[in-house]
């Protein structure tokens, strides 16, 4: 059995632990929230008093969490100075690329395999175990890196040497942001003509303006059951 330590239980952090619990495999968790944390545990995780202790014992240790100097710090003081020699070590927060090469770089010098991983796919995917990452890593580490994430992917994808997973979030995030953009200019144009949602929607999404945008996260509520639109908008990335 795999000996996971997943470090970051906010809104994506806690469904893909989960996922890993379902895999079959030990996880050991920690976030500075207890009701995230408790949480976790209620979904089979093991909880942790700290980032340190979680690592102690890991083969693999995953990381969620939200920036870049929170990464650098998680790495610099708890996980590279106590994870056990040879642990795979893998973030997927979204961040900077320098901090990504940075951390790496600390960590190779110490002996351990690293990767950057974020990830695309939103709550729900982070949920339902079908998420999208992006990878960058050596190539003679990303075997052993796709089965570790695979309990919680749909597709996994080796981008490039270290960084370059962060390169490719941006730049989808980049594509995203414009695709949603647009999506929500047409349904208020469809509304100012008259137009009804519903049925700009099921036309659009069988056009050429079909986008996952527009299927996966349509912004006019009751369209799509999964989208942020049916949950009060309720925030999952942080924009910063």
């Amino acid at each position: 059995m795999s000996r996971i330590a997943f470090i970051g239980l906010g809104n994506m952090g806690t469904g893909m632990a989960a996922n890993q619990v379902k895999a079959g495999r030990q996880v050991t968790a920690f976030d500075l929230s207890d009701a995230a944390l408790s949480k976790a545990v209620a979904l089979g995780c093991r909880s942790a008093g700290s980032a340190a202790d979680a690592v102690a014992y890991a083969d693999i240790v995953f990381t969620m969490l939200p920036a870049g100097p929170h990464v650098r710090a998680v790495y610099g003081d708890q996980v590279i100075p106590n994870a056990q020699p040879g642990a795979l070590l893998i973030d997927c927060s979204t961040i900077d690329v320098e901090s990504a090469r940075s951390v790496a770089g600390d960590a190779e010098a110490r002996g351990f395999r690293f990767a950057d991983a974020p990830v695309s796919g939103g709550t729900a995917g982070a949920e339902a175990g079908t998420l999208a990452f992006m990878v960058g890593c050596d190539a003679a580490d990303f075997a052993d890196i796709d089965s570790a994430i695979s309990p919680m992917a749909r597709a996994v994808v080796r981008a490039g040497d270290h960084g370059a997973g962060q390169a490719a979030k941006i730049c989808n995030n980049m594509l995203l942001g414009i695709s949603m953009i647009g999506v929500c200019e047409a349904f208020a144009l469809a509304e100012t003509l008259g137009l009804a949602p519903d049925k700009f929607f099921e036309i659009a999404s069988k056009s050429s303006g079909q986008c996952w945008s527009l299927t996966s996260y349509a912004p006019w509520p009751g369209l799509v059951e999964t989208a942020p639109s049916n949950r009060n908008y309720e925030g999952g990335f942080a924009t910063a």
